[in-house]
């Protein structure tokens, strides 16, 4: 069996390194005289590129199946990468649709992105805990996944557009807004460089604080920002935060996981500052002229596409499913969990994006807002909820 867990470890790995090559091929695609949409040598590698680490990433899934012996979404690391794995299949479905090259360039870097931060948790196979011994827990998180990777195409379509036609020239609320997004995924990309940077030297330091009237102990594995409240530092680190974790966060675990958040932002923002420095300008303002020969109605049409798609499997996997699986689990069809509220604000959101967009004529630039707006609940769900509001999904 560990030779099938190297196997399947290896295979993910490999389908990191074809999507992010597959990234550069559609990069190239950028430069070509020809149309968006025109079938190029360089968009011929990338797409091949990008099925082949599919292939490669599919393989990984099935092997760690068997070596687990159920299907492997029952954590983080296991949901996340399961999650890019769903965007590269969507993003490879649409692309055959409408041929967009430049979706490749900025879909393929956000599967990246979530491969490399789930890469970020715990990645031993364990045994399942008994609320997870259901088949429509599978069905649920897996629907899910697929409907949450569709509604991410529609992020980037979203995005992309955003770049494309908000003037540049000025600042203004538009572009302070789009750099905000940028920003947060620098912050993405800090989380992913600070954790690996600490593992790769082996770093900890331990605290002991009274937790539901025991004490309890957890390990830091990034420099304490902030401390569990109370707590005494037990490790030889002579190392002591700056401050204690707001008192609201419940949870063994919640402190410190508040600390990676704010490690996180403080490392992202110093990408940014080096991006601005390098670039000269807003970083959207020095993507914009990339995006010259991209069509925004067909930009439009894709991004509308994903969520009339991505919204009705999200709302079978994250409200119905995920009710016959609670029911099963805890003995109630809903409760109000956190990752429970999250979901259905997300149904809610997607439910008004649809209808300002039918019933109202929201098009074009109000559309990209909303798809993207509604990309960052999912987001918010993804990461704040699970790091740091602590439920009855924190086994996970």
């Amino acid at each position: 069996m560990g030779d099938l867990v190297t196997l399947s470890s290896n295979s993910l790995y490999l389908a990191f390194i074809l999507y992010l090559l597959a990234t550069f091929f559609f990069a190239g695609t950028i430069r070509d005289k020809r149309s968006e949409g025109s079938k190029t040598f360089s968009s011929k590698i990338a797409i091949t590129l990008t099925i082949i680490g599919f292939a490669s990433q599919i393989f990984y899934f099935i092997t760690r199946w068997i070596v687990s012996g159920h299907a492997p979404v029952s954590n983080l690391f296991e949901y996340t990468t399961f999650f890019g794995m769903m965007l590269v299949f969507a993003f490879i479905i649409i692309y055959f649709i409408y041929r967009l090259n430049i979706l490749g360039l900025f879909a393929l870097p956000v599967a990246l992105l979530i491969i490399a931060y789930a890469s970020m948790f715990p990645t031993e196979i364990s045994p399942l805990v008994p609320s997870l011994k259901s088949h429509w827990l599978y069905i649920h998180v897996t629907t899910v996944s697929l409907g949450q990777a569709i509604l991410a195409v529609s992020f980037v379509a979203g995005l992309i557009y955003l770049i494309k036609e908000i003037d540049q020239s000025k600042k203004s609320k538009k572009t302070t807004w789009l750099e905000i997004i940028i920003y947060s995924i620098f912050t993405t990309l800090g989380f992913i460089i600070i954790s690996s940077t600490f593992n790769a030297m082996d770093y900890s330091v331990t605290f002991e604080f009274p937790y539901d009237d025991q004490v309890s102990t957890v390990d830091y594995h990034l420099p304490p920002i902030a401390g569990p409240s109370g707590a005494t530092l037990v490790s030889d680190n002579d190392v002591s935060p700056l401050f204690e974790a707001p008192g609201w966060m419940q949870g063994v675990n919640a402190a410190r996981k508040f600390n990676t958040i704010l490690w996180s932002v403080i490392a992202g923002l110093g990408l940014y500052v080096i991006a601005r420095v390098v670039l000269r300008k807003r970083v959207g303002a020095a993507i914009q002229p990339l995006l010259s020969k991209v069509n925004r109605d067909l930009l439009d049409e894709v991004s509308y596409r994903a969520v009339a798609i991505g919204f009705p499997i999200f709302t079978l996997g994250g409200l119905i499913f995920a009710m016959i699986w609670a029911q099963q689990a805890w003995d109630r069809f809903w409760g109000w969990d956190p990752k429970e509220v999250w979901a259905l604000i997300t149904f809610f959101f997607y439910a008004a994006f649809l209808h300002l967009r039918l019933s109202r004529g929201w098009h074009g630039e109000r559309s990209a807002w909303l798809a993207v707006g509604g990309f960052a609940i999912i987001m918010f769900n993804l990461i704040a909820v699970n790091l740091i509001i602590a439920g009855l999904h924190s086994y996970a």
